[in-house]
């Protein structure tokens, strides 16, 4: 059958409340392992090793806002996913620094990786970037622009799947759901009242004194 995913066979138990979380990791998961193998396939296209980079954000991304945005999960399962690795505890902590909020890998500010020890295209604000070097991307991430502030680069930084915010459509459908259940129930509610008031209608017709006043 499937291997399972990797913190599946972890010593470590994972706290209460990673259910919330896990099926969109376990996702991730498999889907990092089917673009690893193919990025060893193709190694001479360095296209093919974007997912690994995107999807390793991805999933750091969700962790990070289903904790520190949306409050989603608690601290005990942000922290059982930073000491399982399952995130990339050096990129997050990049992302609580004024400008890197949306840095898309250490890899893209780290001088050493760059001819004349500058830092990646994508770090540069679009409105700052020549006519040609618009629609540059980062030749390692893919990334087209992770600066922050308003007019620095798209909201979706990879431009695909990867760069979308999974948290905010998790809280999204969540809140979905919840409404479509409060309706049920509300709809529930006004029928049993509606049954209920037939039933002491028909019963009171007898004996109630004020039909018969209704015309004096």
């Amino acid at each position: 059958g499937e291997m399972p995913p990797r913190w599946s066979q972890r010593k470590r138990k994972p706290p209460v409340g990673f259910d919330v979380i896990e099926p969109v990791l376990d996702a991730l998961e498999n889907e990092l392992r089917d673009k690893v193998k193919e990025s060893n396939e193709n190694k001479r296209k360095t296209e093919s090793v974007w997912p690994v980079h995107q999807i390793n954000w991805q999933k750091s991304r969700y962790v990070y806002d289903m904790y520190a945005t949306h409050r989603r999960i608690s601290r005990a399962v942000y922290d059982y996913c930073i000491q399982q690795k399952m995130v990339d505890a050096s990129l997050i902590a990049k992302w609580k620094k004024p400008g890197y909020e949306r840095l898309c890998s250490t890899y893209v500010i780290n001088p050493t990786n760059y001819k004349f020890n500058t830092t990646s295209i994508c770090r540069v604000p679009l409105k700052d970037r020549g006519q040609e070097q618009r629609a540059a991307q980062d030749p390692t991430t893919g990334c087209m622009g992770c600066a922050s502030g308003k007019g620095s680069g798209p909201r979706n930084i990879f431009g695909n799947k990867y760069g979308q915010n999974l948290a905010a459509v998790q809280i999204a459908r969540e809140k979905r759901m919840e409404e479509v259940d409060a309706k049920r129930k509300r709809d529930e509610q006004e029928k049993a009242q509606r049954r209920k008031a037939k039933n002491s209608n028909n019963n009171n017709d007898d004996d109630d004194p004020t039909d018969e006043q209704v015309d004096a």
